[in-house]
């Protein structure tokens, strides 16, 4: 940040800058704790001289907190990836079941965005798809902020419900499953190499909201890559061109994954592992009925507080699951 010529590519250099605040951070919380720690420990050698009750009780939860703080700290220095910092590009998709697996997404939906909301993220719409009846056909957040892809990336997966469904009147219980596509955003400095002759490019009417200049335009755009038949769509901007960027840089961000999927595959031959990919390999299970409880097939964690979950508390999962990935 010191050299001569630091100022003159911008982009460079907010990067670096946006860098640097993120390593001082980490710095300044890590001496937050430090000095927390040693005023627990003076705190707790004046409970053993004073035998002071009320203090007790004081030191007790402070240390509580102190616990909780490090454990989100030494979580955050697990996220080291090259892409964990970037922002999250997160799609749902129902599967089979109509009115009732569109409905799941939207709840899902609720969730995802309580969750961003939680950790002071900024939720974009980039695509959204309303289901016939009730529900959402397909959605597409661009969830914004510091390691966003880095926690959101455990969450990619087939999630399973199980409940009365409220569209049944024979008051059956239904199974409805929607998978979580997960990938970072990617600035324009990455490179992946995208050709234009693989690309088929059409544009249509925004289906959203947005007054009457989306509804008579042509601006929302859809990108098709037809070496992997990847499909990308954005309409959250009123401009064309806009929407024509985001939707490159979703593009780049499927084909990246992809790229990882494949990778991931090579190794698990590699070992001599078999993963079935499909509906039946959903990494949690989301059971209303008969019992309450959400459960994750990968770290075998159980919460039986559903409601809560499905407000948004998903950092137990997320947390388990990170820290498993890392063991």
């Amino acid at each position: 940040m010191t050299a001569p010529n630091f100022w003159d590519d911008q982009n460079n250099a907010q990067k670096v800058i946006n860098e640097v605040n993120g390593l001082k951070d980490m710095v300044h919380t890590l001496e937050d704790h430090e000095e927390t720690h040693e005023n627990l420990e003076v705190s707790y050698e004046l409970v053993k001289e004073e035998n002071d009750e009320e203090l007790a009780v004081e030191l007790e939860e402070e240390v509580k907190q102190l616990n909780k703080d490090l454990n989100q700290f030494e979580l955050n220095m697990l996220l080291s990836e090259p892409y964990d910092k970037n922002n999250a590009i997160l799609e749902l998709h129902p599967g089979a079941g109509g009115t009732e697996s569109q409905d799941w997404a939207s709840m899902l939906l609720r969730m995802y965005t309580r969750w961003a909301e939680r950790k002071g993220f900024k939720v974009e719409t980039m695509d959204y798809l309303p289901g016939d009846e009730a529900g959402v056909k397909s959605v597409t957040l661009m969830i914004k902020g510091h390691n966003a892809y880095g926690y959101l990336k455990a969450e990619k997966g087939v999630h399973r419900l199980v409940r009365i469904s409220p569209f049944d009147s024979s008051g059956r219980r239904h199974t409805s499953f929607v998978s979580c596509e997960v990938m970072p955003e990617f600035d324009d400095q990455v490179e992946i190499d995208v050709r234009t002759e693989d690309l088929k490019i059409d544009t249509y009417r925004s289906s959203g909201a947005g007054g009457q200049h989306v509804n008579t335009t042509d601006s929302a755009v859809r990108i098709t890559h037809t070496p992997t038949n990847t499909v990308v769509t954005c309409q959250s901007e009123r401009s064309q061109i806009k929407n024509r960027e985001q939707a490159m840089k979703m593009l780049k961000a499927k084909l990246y994954q992809l790229e990882i999927e494949k990778q991931q595959q090579e190794l698990d031959e590699i070992r001599g592992e078999q993963k079935e990919i499909g509906w039946g390999s959903q990494i949690r299970s989301y059971v209303f009925h008969p019992y309450s409880m959400v459960k994750d097939h990968r770290t075998n964690l159980d919460i039986g507080n559903t409601q809560g979950v499905m407000d948004g508390d998903l950092d137990p999962f997320i947390n388990a699951y990170l820290r498993s990935q890392m063991n």
